[in-house]
């Protein structure tokens, strides 16, 4: 046996559309914050704990550029998030309705079993609203105290702390073991670790890579798909029978791709010192003309799925049944010109991290984890070191897992740092010794399969009615933005084009469909169609009737709530 090593790149990626209404700066939704102070800030504080550990993370830059807002709102104390300026009320006493029912429909979102059962008196407040929420009219919250409104709003917090916050903060700690009648001096100090904790979470992730533990990477600036962007047609790469939208390309998507890239280019390296030489795109979205553009704006590297490699090697006639022949090594793409190399994830070990490792033990888990990778390895021909790509969500994943998954990523970190057989790299790390030639250079791909790390094509964001439809009401956007922005001031410009930017996300077409929980449709929808509404007004246009109009109910039932999905179905 040689003494090669299976090369790790292990990469979390952290992303949250901008939940802000463009004309008011207010919050619409808290799930920024709510995830920075469970998960960025968890995932950073497991390598703080792990420093042999060595990762690669994408943070998407609306992603950030909203938590440097919310560091900014604690620093100053002027929330412009309707919970946070609860949490933070003098008088709990004197709300509005319309608050009172925000904290009734947003305290209790969170995944029951592990973040909301082990906390008695945060379920007995559950209790308690069921009880009464029958006997209320509605719009009426005369059975619900001021103090009833506290309680509910610090137990919400409380629960949505990460592990290791809860490890080392003090108040935090008497918080939990109080668990009722929270007075106002209460809530002022849970606000005070929470600001705290907002405006750590980037400065830790820059001294993680001062450390070199890890590597950080962007993403397309507000997270589009970039192969629709430019041609709408390349659903049909993978899904050939797909009905497409009626509007038959985005207007000048190609040149709004661009925009997108080099935005998130110049913006990382402004946030983080230096610059990101590999990208995620969005959702693991390529295509050969995603790719092409990629390389010719200098990206080294990019990722996606395994279906698309799979669907790729199909149509050119390659080997693509057993994923060991083709799957655990790089490949060069190239436009002629200019290359790029492209990683491809192993559905099956993200998916499990993303799905099932949460039903299990954590030792257990961590077991059949590095079991599959020594698996991996041995299989491998003895000449070749396989590089294997583990990537996933880094945000969503840890609610379903005991203790924010405190334990399994404690225990992974320590396994896999410490594995005789295997290396924990990053993407770079892996372009590095092939420049080096301690490793060979990657093969060449001849064309690309568009498609995502979602079963290898684009069918969450186009191909079904609602996601069409969602697609022809921004095309017509795009038209009038066209015909209509140069007529405006500099300024003015700026903002449309930064409304136009925030409905080009992928988040809105991912909600739409009846595969999806009804409530989580129905919030989505609603922003969606309140940005496209916010760019008619900035362009001075008086919005279309059909914005009015819902686009998709929901109804089903996701799994995890369908945050995340898996690479293979």
């Amino acid at each position: 046996m040689s003494d090669k090593k299976l090369l790790l790149n292990l990469y979390w990626h952290m992303h949250q559309p901008d939940y802000r209404d463009q004309v008011s700066g207010e919050y619409v939704l808290p799930w920024t914050y709510l995830h920075a102070l469970k998960d960025y800030s968890d995932m950073a504080y497991h390598l703080e704990q792990n420093p042999k550990a060595r990762v690669t993370f994408n943070f998407v830059p609306i992603l950030v550029e909203q938590l440097q807002d919310y560091a900014e709102q604690s620093r100053i104390g002027q929330w412009r998030d309707p919970l946070l300026r609860l949490l933070a009320s003098p008088d709990l006493d004197h709300i509005t309705d319309a608050d009172c029912q925000l904290i009734v429909d947003s305290c209790f979102k969170a995944h029951h079993e592990k973040m909301l059962s082990p906390f008695p008196h945060y379920q007995r407040l559950l209790h308690l609203y069921e009880l009464v929420e029958p006997i209320m009219k509605s719009g009426q919250f005369h059975y619900l105290s001021a103090q009833f409104k506290a309680d509910l709003l610090v137990w919400y917090h409380l629960a949505w702390t990460g592990e290791g916050l809860r490890r080392k903060s003090k108040v935090i700690q008497r918080l939990m073991k109080k668990g009722l009648l929270f007075t106002l001096e209460d809530r002022v100090a849970l606000v005070d670790v929470l600001s705290e904790t907002l405006q750590g979470i980037l400065p830790r992730y820059k001294a993680l890579v001062a450390k070199g533990q890890i590597e950080l990477t962007t993403t397309p600036y507000y997270h589009p798909i970039l192969p629709l962007l430019i041609d709408l047609n390349s659903t049909r790469d993978a899904m050939p029978d797909a009905p497409l939208p009626k509007s038959p390309s985005y207007p000048d998507g190609h040149a709004r791709a661009i925009t997108h890239v080099e935005a998130a280019k110049v913006f990382h390296e402004k946030v983080f010192g230096q610059k990101s030489i590999g990208m995620w795109p969005a959702e693991g979205a390529v295509s050969h003309a995603a790719l092409s553009l990629l390389a010719e704006q200098d990206v080294a590297w990019a990722a996606t799925g395994q279906g698309v490699l799979a669907n790729s090697l199909k149509a050119l006639g390659l080997e693509h049944e057993q994923s060991k022949d083709y799957l655990y090594q790089p490949y060069r793409v190239t436009n002629g010109q200019q290359d790029i190399v492209c990683f491809f994830r192993d559905d099956q070990l993200s998916d499990k991290i993303g799905f099932e490792y949460s039903k299990q033990y954590a030792s257990e888990a961590v077991h059949d984890f590095v079991q599959s990778l020594e698996a991996i390895h041995a299989n491998s021909d003895e000449d070749i070191t396989p590089v294997v790509s583990v990537i996933l969500d880094g945000e969503n994943a840890w609610e379903y897992y005991p203790y924010n998954g405190y334990y399994f990523l404690h225990e992974l970190y320590q396994a896999l740092a410490s594995h005789p057989l295997i290396q924990m790299t990053t993407f770079s790390d892996i372009l590095s010794l092939q420049e080096s030639q301690v490793l060979p250079q990657p093969k060449l791909l001849e064309d690309i399969c568009a498609g995502s790390w979602v079963h290898g094509t684009f069918s969450t964001w186009i191909g079904e009615p609602a996601k069409n439809r969602a697609w022809d009401l921004l095309c017509e956007a795009k038209r009038q933005y066209d015909q209509h922005v140069h007529k405006l001031s500099v300024s003015a410009r700026e903002k449309c084009q930064q409304q136009l930017s925030v409905c080009e996300s992928s988040d809105w077409f991912w909600w739409f469909g009846d595969y999806n929980n009804a409530q989580s449709v129905t919030s989505f929808d609603k922003l969606y169609r309140r940005n496209l509404s916010n760019l008619y007004h900035l362009l001075g246009l008086v919005p279309p009737d059909n914005l009015s109009q819902s686009i998709s109910h929901g109804g089903g039932n996701s799994e995890n709530a369908g945050t995340m999905r898996r690479g293979t179905s």
